[in-house]
């Protein structure tokens, strides 16, 4: 009896680490790794940004 008592909890066990690794999986997917990956596109488009109004715009130098 004791060898059956021993054994539920451990599926018990699985079931929720397989739902806890589920859900950790979709709040990265969906929620943290977008998040990360839209900070990263607009932070170099700042320091582009930056880049230019401290240089100038890129291509051949003015005729003036």
């Amino acid at each position: 009896m004791t060898e059956l008592a021993g054994k539920a909890p451990e599926k018990h066990e699985r079931q929720a680490s397989r739902r806890f690794e589920t859900l950790v999986f979709i709040i990265l997917a969906f929620a943290i790794w977008p998040v990360v990956a839209v900070g990263v596109v607009g932070g170099y488009g700042f320091l582009v940004w930056m880049f230019q109004i401290v240089f100038g715009p890129p291509g051949p130098p003015s005729s003036h």
